[in-house]
């Protein structure tokens, strides 16, 4: 029951609000828990607390304490204060006595918390590729497009869905149309008529001679030292090899996330191998197919490229 902060990305504990700068929490007087708390940031799954180290978390009405072990442990109290021996919390806006084992506040004494062990972070999940990827296994569209052959055995893409690809290999109609080449139209059976789409070349990005990956994806070196793809412009390659962020963002390993100079933070993005490029497929000795595609037998006995 939070209160959601202007631009989605922070909120505040239900009976405060937001400050002007989006960066605190103001609480009404007497409320017994202080008059400004630093409001949540949102990162990864908003029911759970990344704790420093980047690899522990703790429920998200809880707060990462560091134990005598040296481990994080949660204390099962939000923006709570984590007492000096490392085995106790207090709630928010109170001071632990450890001599008398009490947390202080000018609203009475409460008994000391103790935290339990925080768990592991999981892996971020991976982020759907929204592209389109061709028949040649190469070429990509974006998500919502249609790869559709150009005349020189390419692809282009058409922006409409499932859309139908003309013959003359340069346009496209939309679902459910015909494509009136004669008139330069798509027609359909209730008689509407549009003008035809036009196709632009489906582009890949080049990594090496023979590595790349679907247009609007950055090439980023993976931990193996093989070339991955990440699925935005530009993007800025993160540190560990395995993630990726929006370009003007940096990688923030300690929080698992993107963050901007101006203080606003997005989860950060998982990346995938890059494709190989070129290759055709040999059928035999003389034959061969454009690559991504399958040799198969035509009916004459000579080979037909299935894409």
């Amino acid at each position: 029951q939070g209160v959601p902060c202007a631009g989605g990305r922070r909120c505040c504990p239900r009976g405060s609000r937001c400050s002007a700068d989006g960066e605190s929490c103001i609480t009404p007087p007497g409320t017994g828990w202080g008059s400004h708390v630093l409001g949540y940031t949102w990162v990864g799954a908003p029911r759970a607390i990344p704790c420093p180290d980047g690899q522990s978390e703790c429920p998200d009405d809880a707060t990462c304490c560091m134990t005598a072990s040296g481990a994080w442990g949660c204390c099962p109290m939000p923006q709570a204060s984590c007492c000096a021996d490392k085995v106790h919390c207090c709630p928010h806006a109170t001071v632990c006595d450890l001599a008398r084992g009490r947390c202080l506040s000018p609203a009475g004494d409460v008994p000391m918390g103790t935290p339990f062990p925080a768990w592991k972070r999981q892996s971020p999940t991976p982020v759907t590729l929204r592209q389109v990827l061709c028949p040649d296994g190469r070429s990509a569209c974006p998500d919502g497009a249609t790869c559709c052959p150009l005349p020189s055995a390419q692809y282009g893409c058409c922006p409409l869905q499932n859309a139908v690809c003309c013959g003359d290999g340069q346009h496209c109609c939309p679902q459910g149309t015909t494509c009136d080449l004669e008139h330069s139209v798509c027609t359909s059976s209730g008689g509407w008529a549009q003008p035809l789409a036009s196709l632009p070349k489906a582009r890949d990005v080049k990594c090496d001679d023979t590595t790349s990956c679907p247009d609007g994806s950055t090439c980023c070196r993976l931990s193996s030292g093989a070339w991955g793809c990440c699925p935005m412009e530009e993007a800025v390659c993160c540190p560990d090899h395995v993630h990726c962020c929006p370009q003007g963002y940096t990688c923030d390993p300690q929080s698992s996330s993107c963050l901007e100079e101006g203080g606003s933070r997005l989860p950060w993005v998982q990346k995938t191998p890059a494709l190989a490029r070129g290759g055709d497929v040999r059928c035999d000795d003389t034959t061969s197919c454009p690559d991504g595609n399958t040799c198969c037998r035509t009916s004459a006995g000579t080979w037909g490229c299935c894409p």
